[in-house]
């Protein structure tokens, strides 16, 4: 019997691009596993200077687009500055001094935990999720890492007299604004809108699009709703993250130096000068995080001790340090 070649419509298809390795795990010498994903680096006119994998394609950036979020209840009229602004556009570790700044916006603008819909957790951060369940506390609305941006989208829509029940639906008009700026500042349309880990709208954009939107922050004329969130961010960097995390470390020791991650790996940087990055591990490692971050904003240039403390990711044998993992690129 016969085989009919195939037709040229079915030979047109490409094959999805395997993406770069830009972390190697590294035991005792030995090369144990990979971690690939997509890198690309701005140059301080907007210029993509390296693209290492897609970066053009979209992928969900999950708490790295809280920035947008925060200019967004700006946009709407809510007025927030310093520690709580800086807070609206948190992925906080759950520390006391976070809590405490959660409830006391809660009671400022008439609201409390109850209203919150992000679902209960524990701190973020392992240190303190010890002390904290050593205490005898349980998963809370307000623990959760969340509850800041949370707060502050509850807090516009109570001074706009919109829905509160429905704050997170898509179509709710404060997160059509919030689109509106994600759009607006990544120069490109959004290309899918999800459901974030803490329920709120997603938009998922490019890589490239993301460098551009943090560029587009730290660029942005003084009082914009852009500039003040990056100026709260980089003023009060402990309320965007934590006293033991990356994006706290690189924001007080590199001034003006704009910085968030987000969940699956994901992780924007704005530099006072125009340059930005912005990158993703496909497996979701934040375990490479540090080591990817460190060797990207290398390669731009900076130079300094907090570089050397983001990227060292020591693997651990017997309780001792064996092994590392480290940028491949």
């Amino acid at each position: 019997m016969s085989v009919s070649p195939l037709s040229a419509s079915s030979t047109s298809v490409v094959p999805p691009v395997t993406p770069p390795v830009l972390a190697e795990v590294v035991r005792s010498g030995f090369v144990e596993g990979r971690h690939r994903g997509s890198l690309v680096l701005l140059g301080a006119d907007g210029s993509v200077e390296l693209a290492l994998g897609d970066v053009t394609a979209p992928v969900f950036p999950r708490s790295s687009n809280k920035p947008m979020q925060a200019a967004g209840v700006l946009h709407v009229g809510l007025e927030l500055d310093g520690e709580r602004l800086a807070l609206a556009a948190a992925s906080h570790s759950g520390e006391t001094f976070h809590r405490d700044l959660v409830r006391k916006m809660l009671d400022e603008h008439g609201l409390t935990p109850a209203r919150l819909q992000c679902p209960p957790d524990l701190p973020l951060d392992p240190e303190e999720k010890e002390t904290y369940l050593a205490a005898g506390a349980v998963r809370d609305r307000v623990v959760m890492n969340c509850s800041g941006k949370h707060t502050a989208m509850l807090a516009a829509c109570a001074l706009r007299g919109w829905p509160l029940e429905s704050y997170l639906d898509p179509d709710h008009p404060l997160q059509r604004r919030i689109h509106r700026v994600v759009e607006e500042t990544a120069g490109e349309p959004v290309a899918a809108v999800g459901t974030d880990g803490c329920g709120a709208p997603l938009a998922a954009i490019s890589l490239t699009g993301l460098a551009r939107a943090y560029r587009a922050f730290v660029l942005a004329a003084p009082g914009t709703p852009e500039r003040r969130v990056a100026d709260a961010m980089r003023a009060h960097p402990e309320y965007v993250a934590g006293t033991r995390r990356s994006d706290t470390w690189l924001m007080r020791e590199l001034p003006g130096t704009l910085s968030k991650m987000g969940a699956e790996a994901v992780q924007a940087v704005g530099l006072p000068d125009g340059r930005a990055l912005a990158f993703k591990i496909d497996d979701g490692a934040t375990r490479a995080l540090g080591p990817v971050l460190a060797r990207a904003l290398t390669l731009m240039g900076l130079n300094a001790p907090v570089l050397e403390r983001i990227g060292h990711a020591p693997l651990l044998g017997g309780g001792q340090e064996v092994g590392e993992i480290r940028a491949a690129f």
